[in-house]
């Protein structure tokens, strides 16, 4: 047996010792560089980060490689993905991996816990039929070739509905369907949350099929106790201070507030493509 424990991917409950050995363990830990993710349209590394004879993979993206982006002119694409990951566990769904923002190898940069996906779980499917069949949502008809169209649809998931929530509150301008990590264990990750929290309503996702549903119960109690989280002074959003700017973390307090008001999940606004390109 070695003497360096292996960190597993996150199987913790929010808020727990272990959650927060994690986090310690990616904020403390021993950065190497094993080789770079291809298909990211930024910098993303792919590490291990050891610490006390404890290890995880994780991924690492520097500030340094990241592109501008006109329409997200302020912050960083890594302060904003820590942001994500802070609100996330105010949720207590723990829907983000564990993220913190140190510094590394190429300076300063986002790091967050690897998670293995699995490959058996169906979230998203093409279905030759004009309405979604039982335990799916409709998100719209997608050309699959010259002739032909097909229903794209996603799983009528509680995971992927708390998903939903939490996008409509982070403004996430890039819900694909790649950002879905299911995991063998059943618990269901988010990720790549660099474009969020603008301060315009640019939200994009696969995620439409609530669209104008009422939110469940249990949606509702949780945007009540961010609404107490990101008051002035309060804790969520003293830790947003320095990730995202005051005038985003006003905009996130007014997205709390409209969705509470309003008691739906949000409607494309139609000012705004309501699908990223490409949806997966």
């Amino acid at each position: 047996m070695s003497a360096t424990e292996r960190i597993p991917p996150r199987s913790v409950t929010p808020g727990t010792a272990s959650d927060a050995a994690c986090v310690e363990l990616l904020a403390r830990g021993e950065l190497t560089v094993r080789g770079r993710i291809r298909e990211a349209s930024n910098a993303a590394l792919f590490c291990t980060v050891a610490l006390d004879g404890r290890e995880a993979s994780c991924v690492y993206k520097p500030v340094a490689g990241e592109r501008p982006l006109w329409d997200f002119p302020d912050g960083t694409l890594a302060g904003r993905e820590v942001a994500a990951y802070e609100v996330s566990e105010a949720t207590g769904w723990g829907l983000v991996p564990p993220t913190v923002l140190r510094d590394g190898p190429y300076g300063e940069g986002m790091v967050q816990l690897w998670i293995d996906a699995s490959a058996e779980a169906e979230l998203l499917a093409l279905i030759d039929a004009e309405e979604p069949g039982p335990g799916w949502k409709a998100i719209g008809f997608a050309e699959v070739d010259e002739d032909r169209t097909a229903l794209l649809v996603h799983a009528d998931d509680e995971r992927l509905r708390r998903l939903a929530v939490l996008d409509a509150v982070l403004n996430n301008a890039d819900r694909k369907g790649g950002h879905l990590l299911p995991t063998a264990d059943g618990r269901l990750y988010g990720i790549d949350h660099g474009v969020t929290f603008n301060v315009e309503n640019k939200l994009r996702t696969l995620l439409w099929g609530w669209a104008g549903e009422p939110l469940p119960a249990e949606a509702v109690g949780v945007l009540k106790g961010l609404r107490d989280a990101l008051g002035e002074g309060a804790a969520l959003a003293a830790r947003l201070t320095g990730l995202i700017t005051p005038a985003e973390t006003d905009a996130t307090r007014a997205r709390v507030d409209a969705l509470l008001a309003s008691g739906v999940h949000p409607e494309p606004s139609g000012e705004w493509p309501a699908i990223p390109w490409p949806p997966v």
